[in-house]
Parts: C-alpha cells; structure tokens; sequence
C-alpha cells in the first residue's frame, strides 16, 4: 500500500521530517471521473485547507503509531477516492478530479524539543506549528501535478499532531472534516464509517462555463509575505450566551441605506490588489449613496432573533474596525462563508463531497458600525445570511458563469474581514484511538490580515475559539480593547 523513502536529516529547526511516503487505497477505485463545480473552480487560486489536531501521546511505539495511521488511511481512502486522485483539464477547458488511485503524500516526522506545552501556552499561536503541515501555501492548481491530499504524522515530546492539507477545489469544511472524522473512526477500528460521503455531479453548481486560467496557473490574490500576528481568543458558553443576551435585549431601527450594498454580486472580475480595492469601495459608495432609509417599527426589530454566532462576528467586526482607527466615512466589509446544501431546491446532500459555499459580503460604513450599538451590526449579518436562499444560491451559480473567475481572497482595501470555517464542524469528534484532540490547529494557507477561522471550544456547549489573523498593530489595539476583551475566556 505504501511506498517509503528515508530522508537525510533536516536544517535546524524545530521540527525534523524522518520519512516520506506514498499512501495508496487499500482497493482500487471505481468512481467515475468528478467535474469541478461553480464553488470548487473558484478555489484553484486558494492554499490547500491545512487543518490538523493535538493529541496526547498514544500509548503504544512510534513504529505502531505510524503503522496505524497508514494503514487507517489507506482503508478511509477507498471511501473518499477523490483524494487519492489528481485533477485533469480535458480539451475543452473542464477541469476533473480523475480518480486514478495516483496516491496521497504520507509525512512522519519528530519535534522531540516541543512539548505540549508549548503549542498552548504562548499568546500567539507558535511559528512552530506552521511546520506541522505540508504543501505549505501551495495553490490548489497545483493539483493537477501533486496529490491532492497530504497528512504529516509530527511526534512531540509528549504528544503528537496529526495534520492533513487538503486541496481546497477538491474540499469546503464540511467535506474536509468529514473526512477527518472518517479517518479517525477506521483508526479506532470501526468497521464502517458512520457518515459516507456522496458524490453526485447533478445539481445547479455544476457547469457548463468555463474557466479561462492563465498561463502557469492561478496565484493568489493577497501578500504572502506581509507580517501577522494569529492568535487563538476562547470564548466559553457563558461568555457567548452573556453577549447573545446583550445583543438580543437592544432595540433599535434598521435603515436600508446600510443594506443595499451586500445584497449586490461580488466583484470578482480582477485579481490585481489594487485596481480591487478601488472597484470595490466605488461599488460600496455607490450602493450605500443612492439608497433609501425605509425603517423597521420596534416590534420587527425585536421580533429578529440574533444567533450566538452572529453577535460574535458583531463583537469581532466592530472591536477589528476599531482597533484599525479607519476613516468614518469609509466602506468596512465583513465577510462570511455559508454553506449551501441545505439552501438550495432540490436540496444538495448533507455529505455532499466537494466545495458547496459561497461567500456573503455585508457592508457598512466604519461610522455605523462603530457608533451604532452592537444589535445594529448583527442584524445586518443576520439579515444577509437569511436572506441567502435558493434564489440568490442560483444568482451567484448565474453571476460566475456570465464571468468565470478564481477568487479575490484577501483584504484588499484595508478595511475587510473575512470569517471562515465553522464552530458547528465537528473538530473534536476525532479519537485516533487513544482519545479526542487537546486543540486544533492550522497552518499558513489563506492567511492574511483580516482572516478569521472559527473552531468550537474543546469543552463543547456553545463554546467558541477564534482564530485571528491580523496585522501586529491591529492585533495591538484588539487585545487593549476591553469591549472585546470582556468576552474572551483566561488562559
């Protein structure tokens, strides 16, 4: 099932790669070859996903830690034989997942210096967590010349993280943790998978449009190379249910001026940072200046019951834009991604293989949302998400193929958040064996000043940790921010 090749020892670094190898399934495939869909081609220009889990130290040898693992996700790749294939652009453009059992790349590596310890403890997630991952910021394009999936097995001084990157045209969150969920429960020794993932490449989001790459491949849109700061905020149950009280007990009016802007298409027609910029706070000015203020009574204000999550983002969107000490006057977007299996008629299969998001722009000026009160701001991402329904799915299905495009991920005019994953993803649910993950993790792809991942809380109940990724001087002003600080759970 494998094939091994031993490394010469590494550079000095923390973390030191004792062998690579190719993972085969453990039965051949035969899954016909999968078309790329309207949600899947726009993130050939995104990093792979790279998402993995702490654990305790099994109590067992390394020889029998990696023997399970390898064996484990030989089995778990017979039932996602997406990932062990590569991506085929045919004479017409289309491009495919070919499921030709090509293999994915197995790690296994050693940081006998790092504790657990050290991976929790430091305010800002530890550089050396990056080293966890392969396929480092590598495009998902790039699928059509490596695998599509990487899991690299790193043995700590008292622990051991077990990593996978996985090409984001191939996998959303859902899939991706799917799978994760999956190749934990064959490890552990389950005889069949609880949740098998369907396939089917039958519904709207399959299309006949087609994207126009440029020479060598997409790349994207953002600074690689900018510094950041990520840090890792928890937010207990008490906290969150505190903050969703505050937020529903508020009354106050909603004018439509503030609303008009991100029921609009996203303007992902140029991938040059700065010429982005520009059309979009054109666009943004445009819309919130010709709008007309038409303003809900009190009794339908109250009557919008604001999720737990949504007063978060609230709290996160105005506590960023004021710590970025922006213009009033100047457009703030904050961005969330939705899933859309359940929003489409017919509806996409919960298990739905594959990428089946899009992404919701809400926009305000920086003076709303920071002079307004926080409800003020939830009901304008409340009121985008609900809004968010089969109808506007298929216009942003018809938008893309009027205009095939990769997307503009990043933060292009100063003034942009964009929230990512998922604190409903099941995160947790991944006992190797030897017991669930102690924290989860990621590595450097898509991140950008502006990017936020949210996980559940380990303790589960409602808990929430927010991965935030923003400038140092950002960052600064959010941790003296005691509006937002309130919220967030001691170490």
């Amino acid at each position: 099932m494998t094939c091994s090749e031993l490394l010469p020892s590494s550079s000095p670094s923390s973390v030191t790669v004792i062998s690579k190898s190719t993972v085969f399934p453990a039965e051949p495939s035969t899954m016909e070859d999968l078309k790329l869909s309207v949600s899947d081609l726009p993130m050939l220009s995104c990093h792979y996903i790279q998402k993995g889990g702490l654990f305790t130290r099994p109590p067992f040898s390394s020889a029998a830690l990696i023997s399970l693992i390898k064996d484990g996700l030989a089995v778990t790749l017979t039932h996602f034989p997406a990932l062990a294939g590569r991506f085929v652009t045919d004479s017409t453009g289309y491009v495919y997942i070919t499921c030709n059992d090509a293999g994915v790349e197995f790690v296994h590596a050693t940081a006998k210096g790092v504790f657990v310890r050290d991976i929790l403890s430091p305010t800002d997630v530890p550089a050396v967590v990056k080293e966890f991952f392969t396929y480092d910021r590598t495009v998902s394009y790039k699928g059509h010349f490596q695998p599509l999936l990487a899991v690299q097995v790193t043995e700590l001084a008292d622990g051991v993280f077990i990593s996978c990157s996985v090409n984001h045209s191939v996998t959303d969150g859902t899939s991706f943790w799917n799978f994760f969920n999956s190749f934990a429960e064959v490890c552990r020794g389950v005889k069949r998978i609880t949740k098998s993932p369907e396939f089917s490449r039958n519904s709207v989001i399959i299309s006949p449009a087609v994207l126009k790459v440029p020479e060598g491949g997409p790349v994207v849109t953002f600074n690689e190379k900018e510094p950041l700061r990520e840090r890792i905020f928890s937010f207990s149950r008490e906290a969150i249910q505190e903050l969703k009280a505050k937020v529903n007990n508020r009354k106050m009016s909603i004018s439509a001026a503030e609303l008009l802007g991100k029921q609009s298409n996203d303007p992902w027609n140029n991938n040059k940072e700065g010429k982005m910029a520009s059309k979009i706070e054109n666009w943004i000015r445009n819309a919130v200046a010709v709008s007309k203020p038409q303003t809900l009574t009190e009794t339908e204000s109250m009557a919008v019951e604001i999720s737990s999550f949504q007063s978060l983002s609230a709290l996160l969107w105005k506590c960023v834009t004021r710590a970025r000490k922006l213009n009033l006057d100047k457009p703030t977007t904050f961005r969330m991604a939705v899933n859309c299996r359940h929003r489409l008629e017919p509806k996409l299969d919960p298990l739905y293989f594959g990428n089946a998001i899009q992404s919701i722009p809400t926009v305000a000026l920086v003076d709303d949302v920071l002079s307004k009160d926080l409800r003020w701001a939830a009901e304008q991402l409340n009121k985008n998400v609900k809004d968010h329904g089969n109808n506007t799915v298929r216009k942003y299905v018809s938008d893309w193929e009027s205009n095939p495009r990769t997307f503009p991920l990043g933060n292009f005019d100063g003034a942009m958040i964009t929230m990512g994953s998922s604190p409903r993803f099941p995160m947790y649910d991944n006992d190797f064996g030897w017991g669930r993950p102690i924290a989860v993790r990621s590595g450097w792809a898509n991140k950008f000043d502006g990017k936020i991942s949210a996980f559940p809380g380990r303790e589960g109940g409602g808990s929430v940790d927010l991965e935030v990724v923003l400038s140092p001087e950002t960052m600064a002003g959010l941790e003296s921010d005691s509006e937002f600080m309130q919220y967030v759970s001691s170490c």
